[in-house]
Parts: structure tokens; sequence; C-alpha cells
């Protein structure tokens, strides 16, 4: 699998996702922007990148519950995902993987 496309293969693929969107009155950004841009801008891994869409578009299509639902269960799951990255540095520290003045890690 090739790496890199060349400008005129990154150029056919911007148009053709340009065309895309906009399909569906769910996708219509109402600014300058799309909800993916904002997503990209702001570096939003997925659970919060996910957590933007359906809150950018709940309302717009039929069931407005649902994407707020759809929302709520993405910011469920990246509270989990923080929560166990946290207790996993909080024992890294408490078994002396992690220093508590250098942040040098030692070999497991």
């Amino acid at each position: 699998m090739r790496e890199y496309w060349t400008i005129d293969e990154y150029n056919k693929h911007i148009e053709e996702t340009s065309i895309m969107r906009g399909t569906q009155i769910h996708y219509e950004a109402t600014g300058d922007y799309d909800v993916i841009d904002f997503c990209q801008h702001y570096k939003l891994n997925f659970n919060r990148g996910n957590v933007v869409k359906y809150i950018a578009r709940a309302g717009k299509k039929d069931d407005e519950l649902q994407d707020l639902y759809k929302a709520k269960d993405y910011i469920e799951r990246e509270i989990a995902f923080v929560r166990e990255l946290r207790n996993k540095e909080a024992e890294d520290f408490k078994d002396g993987v992690v220093s508590p003045y250098n942040y040098n890690y030692k070999d497991r």
C-alpha cells in the first residue's frame, strides 16, 4: 500500500469528498467550516469527535433524542478511557515505573 498521494490525487479526493458532503440535511454546516474540520483542527480523537458530531446534528434528523443518546454514549466511553489511563499511570507511578522527578521510564 502506498503511503502518499500526488497533489492531483489529493485534489481529486477533496473534490469527491466535498461532493459527497451535504447530500443529507444533517451533514450541512452552518458556517464556513464542517464538523470534521472542527474535529481535525482541535485534534479530537474518535470518541470526542463523535460527541461533537452528534451534538451538532441533533435535531436535524428524525430522532433528536437518539443523537443526544449517541453523544452521551461516546462521552461515557471517553470518560472510561481517560479513567483507565489515569489508573494505569497511577499504578506505574506506584510501582516505580515512572520517576516523580523526570518521568524516565524503567525497563519492564
